[in-house]
C-alpha cells in the first residue's frame, strides 16, 4: 500500500485511475468499510464522492490532527478538491497538487485562505517537527493579524519560551527520555543512549529530541553527550513531567517527580507511546517513545 489512496464510487473509477496515476497512488472502490480499513494505515486519502458520505464514514475514526491522515474530497464532477481533514497537515498541499489536473483547490484553513503562513507550513518547508504542538493555535491566530518573528537559534544553547511560542526541531520519529545520577560523565551518557537505541532498533538520525528534567540542567556530562550526538536536549518542568500517565513507578518520587526517563520521553513524543520502557545502564536511565 502506498502512502496515498484514491477512493471512488464505481462510476468514478476511471477518473480515480487518472488521479492515482498522477499522484503515484493506489485506487480502491468505495465500500461502507473502506475508510475503517485504510484510515490507520495511510497518510493521504483522496475521495471522489459526496462530501457527506466521507464525513459520516470518517467521523468515528478521527483521533487528532497530528496523527490522522490528510483527507481531500474531489467533487463528483472532478471540478473541486476540498481539504476535509488535516488542512495544515498535508491536505491543503494535496489539493494544490491536483490543480495540475485542472481541479480547483478549495482551501478553508484561515491562514492559507487569507494568504498567510502557518506554523505547520513553515515547519514543513524547513524539514522540522513542532515540539510544543499546543502552541500552534495561538501562533496561527496571531499570524492572521500580521507578521510574527521567526528566530533561528544555533546551538549549543538554551531557549526559554512561553506557551505562545512554537518550537521547531529537525524531523524525527522518536524521543529519548534520560535520567542520570549526579556528576555523570558524557561517555556514560553516550554509551547508554547508543545501547538503548540499538536495542530498540532506532537510528540516531531518527531521534527528534532528547529530554530530561530541569533538575538536571546543571549536568555538564549530559549536555556534552547530546552535543556530541548533534541532538536537541530539552529540560522539562516538574508539572509537565508529572502530567504524563502510564509510566512505571520510580524512585524519582523522592525529588517530587513521578519519574524522569519515561515521562520525559512521553512529554515530547508525537503519539505519546513508549517504544521502550525505562532501562538502566550504569548511572543512566533511558526510555524511548514516539
Amino acid at each position: 500500500m502506498t502512502d496515498t489512496i484514491v477512493i471512488a464510487l464505481s462510476r468514478f473509477l476511471g477518473e480515480a485511475e487518472r488521479i492515482a496515476d498522477f499522484l503515484g497512488a493506489d485506487v480502491r472502490e468505495y465500500t461502507p468499510d473502506i475508510f475503517l480499513e485504510i484510515f490507520p494505515h495511510t497518510r493521504r486519502i483522496v475521495a471522489i464522492m459526496s462530501i457527506g458520505i466521507v464525513v459520516r464514514r470518517i467521523a468515528p475514526l478521527i483521533h487528532d490532527k497530528w496523527n490522522d491522515p490528510a483527507v481531500v474530497v474531489v467533487s463528483p464532477d472532478i471540478a473541486y478538491a476540498i481539504p476535509l481533514l488535516g488542512g495544515h497537515h498535508g491536505a491543503n498541499e494535496l489539493a494544490k497538487e491536483l490543480s495540475a489536473l485542472g481541479i480547483q483547490p478549495v482551501i478553508t484553513t484561515a491562514t492559507e485562505a487569507t494568504g498567510r503562513d502557518s506554523v505547520e507550513s513553515i515547519a514543513q518547508r524547513c524539514g522540522c517537527d513542532i515540539i510544543n504542538r499546543e502552541s500552534t493555535r495561538q501562533v496561527n491566530a496571531t499570524m492572521l493579524d500580521g507578521d510574527i518573528p521567526v528566530f533561528a537559534v544555533k546551538g549549543p544553547g538554551i531557549v526559554i519560551a512561553g506557551s505562545d511560542v512554537s518550537i521547531l526541531l529537525k524531523q524525527g520519529e522518536f524521543t529519548v527520555g534520560i535520567g542520570c545520577r549526579k556528576d555523570v560523565n558524557s561517555q556514560e551518557v553516550l554509551d547508554a543512549i547508543r545501547k538503548a537505541l540499538a536495542e530498540a532498533g532506532v537510528a540516531e538520525h531518527d531521534v527528534l529530541v532528547y529530554a530530561t528534567t530541569q533538575k538536571k540542567s546543571g549536568e555538564t556530562g549530559l549536555r556534552e553527550a547530546i552535543s556530541t550526538l548533534s541532538g536537541n536536549l530539552i529540560f522539562l518542568d516538574d508539572a509537565t513531567i508529572n502530567a504524563q500517565r502510564g509510566i512505571t513507578p520510580s524512585r524519582a518520587t523522592k525529588i517530587g517527580l513521578s519519574g524522569v526517563a519515561e515521562p520525559s520521553a512521553l512529554a515530547v513524543a508525537k503519539r505519546k507511546q513508549l517504544v521502550m520502557g525505562k532501562k538502566v545502564y550504569g548511572r543512566v536511565t533511558i526510555a524511548i517513545a514516539h
